[in-house]
């Protein structure tokens, strides 16, 4: 591998755990805001990133907990995909790319990437629902605004596990003839 592709490996590895530690902070503070708003419910309104759902709470109890569910399972889901994208690059072979492991991580991040998509977008056309209700919104619509392109993203990864698998297949065919 030459010293120009090691040298981008090794920045995209530093910017993966910072994109990692990130959506870490994001997902842990949005639980301890939601935790504590069970026990002290005045402070809805200052949440945080001024995600001010206390009309929500108000209105409906089960619409509240339910559209911050979706946010933070969505926020959690995304800090995993990176974890699992981080474990890959750290023990990724470039001499021998093709393995078991390379492939169960890269089909295990296209389920992942599948199921933010997914979840994102039932969360997005929850929150229309709940426009259409009289519900104020427009503050939560940044959480899922992306769930086509996880969806598409993980179309694009799953084509690449594949590729991988048939690539151990014919490493393994290569071994064995050898």
């Amino acid at each position: 591998m030459s010293k120009n592709s090691n040298f981008v490996f090794k920045f995209l590895t530093v910017v993966a755990w910072v994109i990692f530690v990130g959506l870490c902070i994001e997902a842990g503070a949005l639980i301890v805001n939601f935790v504590y708003s069970l026990f002290k419910p005045e402070i809805i309104a200052h949440l945080y990133e001024k995600l001010d759902l206390s009309d929500m709470y108000n209105r409906s109890k089960w619409a509240y907990f339910g559209m911050y569910s979706f946010i933070m399972v969505i926020s959690v889901l995304k800090a995993y995909l990176f974890y699992i994208l981080i474990k890959l690059i750290t023990k990724l072979d470039l001499s021998k790319p093709f393995s078991s492991f390379v492939s169960e991580q890269i089909s295990h991040i296209s389920s992942l990437t599948f199921s933010i998509g997914i979840l994102s977008y039932i969360a997005r056309q929850t929150a229309k629902n709940l426009l259409h209700r009289g519900y104020e919104i427009d503050q939560l619509d940044r959480f899922w605004v992306d769930s086509q392109a996880f969806i598409l993203m993980a179309a694009v990864i799953y084509v690449i596990a594949t590729i991988f698998k048939k690539g151990i297949e014919l490493q393994n065919d290569q071994d064995l003839t050898v």
